[in-house]
């Protein structure tokens, strides 16, 4: 069972997080979900334990008791949701030509590579 772990601390291990839960009974793996850009805690993590049962007695013991200074919330994790993938061009960037940023051929409100735009726009002069 994979169980969503919130309001943890910042300063919450993966290792204090494994011991809170193994008294309720195995854990195979406890992680802190970190920020890709600073290594911090995001403030919530998973826990993994095999047996249900013990899985569910762990969320119904731990769910809104305090946890190194913090109330945490722990629940059943929902599966993972696909985000659609991101698109690069167009929109409201620009890309090719168009968006509010310009774009290779003008449009938008920031000018670009032939004028368009409310601030300019390098216009290159006569093609060819």
């Amino acid at each position: 069972m994979n169980i969503y772990v919130a309001s943890l601390s910042w300063g919450t291990s993966s290792d204090s997080l494994q011991d809170l839960f193994a008294q309720y009974g195995e854990v195979s793996s406890a992680n802190i979900i970190t920020d890709r850009e600073t290594g911090r805690s995001r403030g919530f993590g998973f826990v993994e334990m095999p047996n249900d049962e013990e899985g569910q007695k762990a969320i119904d013991a731990l769910n809104g008791t305090d946890f190194e200074g913090k109330t945490i919330n722990v629940s059943v994790a929902r599966p993972r949701e696909e985000r659609p993938a991101r698109s690069f061009g167009g929109g409201n960037r620009g890309g090719y030509g168009g968006g509010n940023r310009g774009g290779y051929n003008g449009g938008g409100n920031r000018g670009g590579y032939n004028g368009g735009g409310n601030r300019g726009g390098y216009d290159r002069g006569d093609r060819y």
